[in-house]
Parts: structure tokens; C-alpha cells; sequence
């Protein structure tokens, strides 16, 4: 028995045939003869599975989803940091062109990845023939990572590519076609996949999400530029498989929000699927952690070398619709979602009237390295974490680091070196609004505790699919349905159980679909599904900071003009989406 095993796929080769293009795919082993067939079935999936770290690093497809939409905006950070080209820029103001580099890296990675899941397919295929009840588990998996990935590429281009061997071209499907496809393969494995491999793979659970998610969008996936149309056999489809999910009794909502995104929230009760970094291998990162955050801002004392980067900041925008829900009350002071206090600043140094980082020696407090860990959520104001000294030695002191206000020392403001990190609300293309301290960032994500050297390597799984949203679905099904009550005691589900501490998110009264819409930020904020969100609730049109655009063509990316260019030779083959 022989079969290619290519884990090196370039972007084109989802679209061609292996033959009909001349790059070429890295070929790791010719033929399975003397590999044990544990090993073959390993050796596929690792590739596909592998991917997903680059198909959804910050600079790829989570910026792409975040920036896109009201949720976050990175502007040319101080005319030093951040322009690229203008890539962010566009994306958020939805003036994007098919040579945009955010989105043809994306489509870029997110195409290697679907050639994966085909190659893994290619290897699986014989060995399940041939009675191996290991390959034949696995390559459910990949077929349900197959139609994982194509919903994210209908959900960004309105495209899936429909291939079901290397030894044909893929072909283009659309609208309507495409659901149908999606629904086929995640159908054909959802009563024969395994149960219990865990959030980092495939899992029944994760098709039943993927389905309720695919039915609930499905109005927006036939017709991308119309008013969705909500069929109520989708709706009950979308409550059918969410139904399956809670009525399993193998999740539960985790009563500490944050615990989602900590280092050990491979084992949490929430989490459906999940991009595992576990193992601490070259690629993993702590990206979704230090993206947001000041770049003068030091983490982990242990780590010399963990900072931000004074990526992308929460909107004004967004940031309103927490202020508007709570009216007086401060957003810090009615949801635990919203912010969780870990750096413990002592009440007598809180006030920094008078101070300065030039002036500021002794208004510090000190913690043992392993017992820091900086506030997270929604960050606003001044933050407090380690300082290096002129040697670029952090500061200590006998029972372990010095905790100080954070000082500027990024960026080319006029509080450079003599000022403090002041996170302002303001953030938008301006000169004002690009300072290095403009805007209020996210802290979503834990520094993991087992990087080395603070940024790089990660223990910290990135959530793909949790059981907060399976009950949301089901809400949103109900109240397009007109169960009101049903859809509020789904949302209250959520809203109430994050009891570690205070303030407990109160019961909503009542709901409808513009707080539905509104929780969905609540809950969901910088994980990738706000544009998503947007589109579904007729929001994506809305004015935001720096965008204005309502053109409802712009809902879906434009197609990478390398991709229409490299397959140019086949007419027709691949369109580019309208609008662009």
C-alpha cells in the first residue's frame, strides 16, 4: 500500500490538481510500508489539526474577523508601529482590495489547512478500508475539520471548495450548494465520531455545535447580500442539536469566566473544540495575550522578555453598548465579564496625584513572580505591572518583584519616558487617536505560566466552540421562533452562572433580539465571532468609529487577487466576489 503523505500544501493546491501546477509540495514519505499503522494515523491528522495555529494567529484570521468589525480597530500606532501596509486600516473601514495582505495570508493559511484535512482524508481512507477502527475515528475527524474549515471560508468569501480528491480539481460552490455540502459532511460523521477525545479534536459534541452553527447562519450563507430570512425548520434544527449538547450532560458553564482563557482550560467543562497548545512546541505563542496590551507593559516578572505590542483596541463604539446597558453602575462594577482586578494594587498607592515614573521610586508593592498576574478583561486607565531598571533588569525586592505603574516607554508621544500608560477611550485614525496609549485594550487571554520566555509558547488553548455559545444558539433559535421565555432563561443560563465572584452578571427581565445581539458582545468579546454576529443581526452595515461604509456587498472578503490570478488559465473557475 502506498500513499503520498504531504503536509507541506501550498494555497493553489485546494484549487488543482497536484499535477497541475508547478509549486511544489514538500513530501515527507512516499509510502506507509514499514510505518506502523498508530504512527500513519498520527502523522496524518497532525498536519491538519497543526494548522490551525497559523490559519488562526492574530495576524491572520482572528485579526481579520476582530478588526473587520465594530469590536476592534488598530490604528498606525504613533506613524510608527502597525501601518503594514494599511491592511488594518482597510479591513476596519471596510475599504478593503483583493491585494490586501491580512486577507490573502488568511485565505492563504485557511486554504493549507483544507489541503490538509484532504491529504489526512487520502491516507485514512485505505487504512479504515482495510478494518483499522483507529483510522477510521480519525478520518471522521477530518472530515468534520474539512467542513469546520469550509464554513469559514463561506462565512469570509462565500465560497467552499468541494474536493473530494487530489486527482481532480476542486469545484466552487456557493450559496445554497455550499450549505448542502457542509451539512453533508458534518451529517455523515455526527453518529459515528468519538465522544470523548476532548476539546482538541473533533469531537460529537463539536459537530453538533458546528451543525446548530451552520443552521443558524444558514439564511446568510444562501444569500449573503439579502435580508436573512430566518426558516423556521433551520431555527429548529439549530434547537435540535443544541438540544443534544445540553441534554448530554457533559458541559457546563464555567463559574469563573476568565478560567476560559487560563492555562489550564484544556480541562474546562466549557470548552467544545479548541486550537490545543499544549506541549510547548516551537509554534505556540502567547499572541492572543500580549496582541492588545501596552507594549510597555511587562507581564511576567519571571519573563524578561514577555510585552505587548500595542496592537488592537476595543472601539468606542463597543465599549458604548457596555455603558449603555448599565447606565450609571460602571460596566467593572455590574459584570463580572467585563473585568477581573488580579493586580491587587494596595488602596494607599492607588492615588497617583503628584507622580510621575521620574518621581515615583518607592510607590511600588511587592509579589512573588509566580503570584502576578495582571488584570484581564476590558483595561482601562493606568495598569501596574514589572519595571526594568537603565539595565533592563527587572526591579526586585526581598520577597520578589516590584509592581509599579506602568511607564510609557513606547512610542514617540510627548509623555515618552516621563509619563504613565494611560489608556484612553478615544482611539481612531487621528493622531490623537493612534498615540501608543489610545484606546482601551484586552486582556482576554492569560500569560501562560509555562512560556520560558513570556510571549513565545503557550499551555493556553485558544477557544474555537464553547457551551456559553451552544445555549446562546439556542436562545436566538427560540426568539426567531417567538419563545421569548425559552430564549430568556437560555440567555439568564448564561448571564448567572459565572458565580466565582462579584458582581454576577444580574437576570435580564426580558429579551429580544437587539440584547440578544448585544450579550453576543458581551460574552463573545475578542474571540472572532463579533463580525460573524454583526452580519447575522444586520449590524454589519451599521457607522462605527472610522468606518462608514453600508455597502452590504462588503460583507464578504474579497477573493486574494493571487488566487484569481493563478487560476486565470481556467476561465470563469474562480470569480471574484461582487463589490470589489
Amino acid at each position: 500500500m502506498k500513499n503520498k503523505i504531504i503536509v507541506g500544501a501550498i494555497a493553489f493546491s485546494l484549487l488543482f490538481t497536484w499535477s497541475c501546477t508547478d509549486l511544489e509540495e514538500k513530501v515527507l514519505d512516499e509510502s506507509l510500508n514499514g510505518i506502523g499503522q498508530a504512527e500513519a494515523v498520527n502523522g496524518a491528522i497532525a498536519p491538519a489539526y497543526g494548522q490551525l495555529k497559523s490559519t488562526w494567529i492574530h495576524t491572520n484570521n482572528f485579526g481579520l474577523q476582530l478588526i473587520a468589525s465594530d469590536e476592534g480597530i488598530l490604528p498606525y500606532r504613533g506613524g510608527t508601529d502597525w501601518y503594514d501596509g494599511g491592511k488594518y486600516l482597510a479591513v476596519h473601514a471596510h475599504t478593503t482590495t483583493p491585494t490586501n495582505d491580512l486577507v490573502s495570508s488568511t485565505w492563504n493559511e485557511l486554504t493549507i489547512n483544507l489541503s490538509r484535512t484532504l491529504t489526512a482524508i487520502e491516507v485514512l481512507t485505505p487504512l479504515a478500508a482495510d478494518g483499522n477502527t483507529e483510522a477510521q475515528g480519525a478520518l471522521y475527524e477530518m472530515k468534520a475539520l474539512r467542513a469546520y474549515l469550509n464554513m469559514m471560508t463561506l462565512d469570509s468569501w462565500g465560497i467552499v471548495f468541494k474536493k473530494e480528491s487530489s486527482k481532480v480539481n476542486s469545484e466552487i460552490i456557493r450559496g445554497a450548494d455550499a450549505v448542502d455540502y457542509i451539512e453533508s459532511d458534518l451529517l455523515a460523521v455526527a453518529d459515528v465520531i468519538n465522544k470523548d477525545k476532548g476539546p482538541g479534536r473533533m469531537t460529537q459534541a463539536a459537530v453538533w455545535g458546528l451543525l446548530s452553527r451552520l443552521y443558524l447562519n444558514a439564511a446568510v450563507y444562501r444569500d449573503p447580500y439579502g435580508t436573512p430570512s430566518f426558516a423556521p425548520a433551520d431555527m429548529d434544527k439549530v434547537i435540535k442539536y443544541t438540544d443534544n449538547i445540553v441534554n448530554s450532560g457533559k458541559f457546563s458553564l464555567s463559574p469563573e469566566y476568565f478560567d476560559l482563557f487560563d492555562d489550564n482550560n484544556n480541562s474546562n467543562k466549557e470548552v467544545i473544540f479548541a486550537l490545543d497548545q499544549r506541549g510547548v512546541i516551537k509554534e505556540e505563542h502567547n499572541r492572543w495575550a500580549y496582541w492588545s496590551i501596552p507594549g510597555s507593559m511587562f507581564p511576567r516578572p519571571e519573563s524578561i522578555d514577555a510585552d505587548g505590542t500595542d496592537g488592537p483596541a476595543i472601539t468606542s463604539d463597543f465599549y458604548q453598548t457596555w455603558v449603555d446597558a448599565y447606565g450609571s453602575v460602571d460596566p467593572a462594577d455590574a459584570d463580572s465579564r467585563f473585568y477581573k482586578n488580579n493586580a491587587k494594587v494596595p488602596d494607599n498607592l492607588k492615588d497617583l496625584t503628584g507622580f510621575s515614573p521620574l518621581n515615583d521610586e518607592n510607590h511600588y508593592y511587592c509579589v512573588k513572580a509566580e503570584d502576578f498576574e495582571i488584570d484581564r478583561g476590558i483595561m482601562r486607565g493606568i495598569p501596574w505591572a514589572a519595571r526594568k531598571d537603565a539595565n533592563g533588569a527587572f526591579y526586585k525586592c526581598d520577597t520578589g518583584y516590584r509592581i509599579y505603574p506602568v511607564k510609557q516607554i513606547k512610542g514617540n508621544g510627548p509623555d515618552k519616558n516621563v509619563g504613565y500608560v494611560n489608556l484612553t477611550l478615544k482611539v481612531d485614525f487621528t493622531k490623537e487617536g493612534s498615540m501608543h496609549y489610545s484606546g482601551y485594550r484586552v486582556s482576554k487571554y492569560q500569560f501562560s505560566h509555562t512560556s520560558p520566555d513570556g510571549n513565545n509558547f503557550s499551555s493556553v488553548d485558544m477557544v474555537l466552540l464553547r457551551y456559553a455559545e451552544i445555549l446562546m444558539m439556542r436562545a436566538e433559535a427560540k426568539l426567531r421562533k417567538g419563545d421569548s421565555a425559552g430564549a430568556l432563561a437560555d440567555m439568564n443560563t448564561v448571564r448567572t452562572s459565572r458565580t466565582a465572584r462579584a458582581p454576577i452578571p444580574a437576570a435580564l427581565p426580558a429579551i429580544n433580539l437587539d440584547i440578544l445581539y448585544r450579550e453576543y458582545g458581551f460574552e463573545f468579546y475578542w474571540e472572532g465571532l463579533r463580525r460573524n454576529t454583526q452580519i447575522r443581526f444586520s449590524h454589519f452595515e451599521d457607522k462605527w468609529t472610522e468606518k462608514t461604509d453600508t455597502d452590504v456587498r462588503k460583507r464578504l472578503f474579497p477573493i486574494p487577487q493571487k488566487a484569481i490570478d493563478g487560476a486565470s488559465n481556467t476561465p470563469g473557475y474562480l470569480v471574484q466576489n461582487e463589490g470589489y
